[in-house]
Formats: structure tokens, sequence, C-alpha cells
């Protein structure tokens, strides 16, 4: 397979480039270095095969000389995340998440590919159902309408309709998938757009309080980055044949609150004002176990000491 991954040298496009090469398959990158790093790539696109290549390009340029080497999956990650951010600079972050998706699926028309695997966010639901919230069921992509509370999970939803949009016009096979909070190796530590961990972290490695958002209880549904991978190589299989667009979750299924997060670094803590974020998310992921035969294997408590000591030792 022909592959191309927009957003490969980020945290998880890396991993997902490390996976497609590991299975013998060409991998081009789309890349514009605004979180991504070429170090977490560049080691294995000469280790494994010299047909794949990096540019340095923003999704919404032009990109007909990439898409002419014939591409026959394109696997869509490049996106400018978290929602506090999305907020602050919502124009910006429509240009890019919203017009640069439809960019893609525009050259993916074009040249006649036939596969997109769309990486979309839990961001899409907004505040869960009572029932989730009080931890009686997972949220489901079945029965739970997305009720986005943030322009960046809003325009997640909008990728995934153009998805469904391309698939009915133009007979392009999508899949969409709502990743949960993703952790793993390469996590960002620094930057703007660190999550909970590579916050934490970093407060630890400077012997900082951990900032607490509010009372701590709020829970978050946290899945491990080659679980991501194994999703989306899963997914462009599963297109092969398929005509119909579909969304699946893809969390672990189980939850953790800040505070126990918080736990696992052995820090001290200190709180900040609340802001507008779930409370809860919850995946209820049965779908992607059933159609796309996908299953977690990492538990995020097991996980988490393991980097503490890794990173401590840098």
């Amino acid at each position: 397979m022909n592959a191309l991954v927009t957003g490969g040298a980020g945290f998880i496009g890396s991993h997902l480039v490390d996976g497609l090469l590991c299975k013998g398959h060409n991998v081009i990158v789309i890349d514009d270095f605004s979180n991504g790093r070429e170090e977490n790539i560049s080691g294995a696109l000469l280790k494994y095969t010299s047909a794949s290549r990096l540019f340095k390009k923003d999704i919404r340029e032009d990109l007909s000389g990439i898409f002419d080497q014939g591409i026959d999956c394109v696997f869509h990650l490049a996106a400018l995340p978290r929602v506090e951010s999305s907020i602050d600079e919502p124009l910006k972050f429509d240009s890019v998440n919203i017009q640069g998706t439809l960019n893609l699926l525009e050259h993916c028309r074009k040249f006649n590919v036939r596969r997109f695997v769309f990486s979309s966010s839990s961001s899409v639901y907004g505040e869960p159902p009572l029932e989730v919230l009080n931890g009686g069921r997972g949220i489901s992509e079945y029965y739970d309408f997305p009720k986005p509370l943030s322009p960046y999970g809003l325009q997640k939803w909008a990728g995934e309709e153009y998805c469904k949009l391309y698939t009915r016009i133009h007979g392009i096979k999508t899949v969409s998938l709502r990743y949960f909070n993703v952790y793993g190796e390469r996590q960002r530590i620094d930057g703007a757009y660190r999550l909970v961990m590579g916050i934490f972290a970093s407060q630890m490695l400077n012997n900082d309080p951990l900032t607490i958002v509010g009372n701590g209880e709020q829970k978050r549904d946290f899945c491990y980055v080659n679980d991501v991978v194994d999703a989306n190589i899963l997914a462009s299989e599963y297109l092969i044949g398929k005509v119909d667009s579909e969304v699946f979750n893809i969390g672990n299924g189980e939850n953790h609150s800040v505070n126990e997060i918080a736990s696992l670094f052995g820090c001290l803590t200190t709180r900040m004002p609340e802001r507008v974020e779930p409370k809860c998310t919850l995946a209820n992921n049965t779908k992607a176990k059933a159609i796309l035969k996908w299953k977690p294997t990492t538990k995020l408590e097991e996980w988490v000491p393991k980097w503490i000591k890794d990173i401590r030792s840098i």
C-alpha cells in the first residue's frame, strides 16, 4: 500500500508511520512542523524504505505533486488540537481543521484515491448524558448525537460529515475514528499543545506543583497510542470492499479522574479555576471491537509509572 500520512511527524502520526513501515507499506508524510518534529520519523523513513518521503507542507496548499505519485490510502491526522486554544482562536482553527480536511478530500477525488481514514475526536460529543456521567455506560456512536462544546469539537464533527458526503457523492471510502485521550511515548511535555500528562510531566521535572483544574474529579478515557495505530491500520483494511462511511470510538472503555492521574506522579498539587470542558469521557468501544476486530491492549495505570521513570532518567 502507498500510504499518505498527514501530520506524520506528530505524536500519533509518527507512531502510525512506524506501524505502516513495519508492515512493509510505502509511506509519504506531510507535516508543516507547527507541532510535529522531524526526529520523530526521519530514522524510521530511512531505515525501512527509500520510497518513503517527507514533505513540509500545509494541508491547505495545492498538494497535486504529492497525490500524483499514486496514493492508495490517506490517513489524515494533521490538525490544530486543543479545545481551549480553539475557543481563543476559532478562525485559525477552522481554517486548518475544516478547510484542510476538505482540501485533502478534494485531492482524493481528483486523483482517484479511494480510501480515507480521518482522525476525529471524542470532543464531538460534548457533555455526555447523565447515565454516562454516572458511570452506567459508555458513550456510543449509535445513539449519542454529537453536541460539541468547542470550535475544535465542531470542526472534527464537520470533518466527519465531509467524509460521509464524499462517500455518498464521490464513492471515496471513508472511516472516522473518534479518539479518546491518547497517551504514549513521544507525547509532548513542552509547548502549547500538551495534554494533561505532558503538563504534569513538565511540572514534575521543574519541581513545580501539578496544576489541577477545578476539583480534579473530571474523568477521561485514555487510549494508548499504539492501540490508536492499530485502529488506523485496521480501518484502512476494513475499507477494502466497503462503501458506506463509518464512525468508530477508539477508547479503552474505562476512565480515570485527573486526581487519579496526578496521584501517579506523587507530587504536590495546586488548583486552577474551572473551565468549559466535559465532566466525563467514557467510550463504548463495542462497535470497533465487533467490526474492526480492534481491542485496546494497554492500561494507563501500568504504563504511566514506567514512563515517569524513563523521563526522570533523561
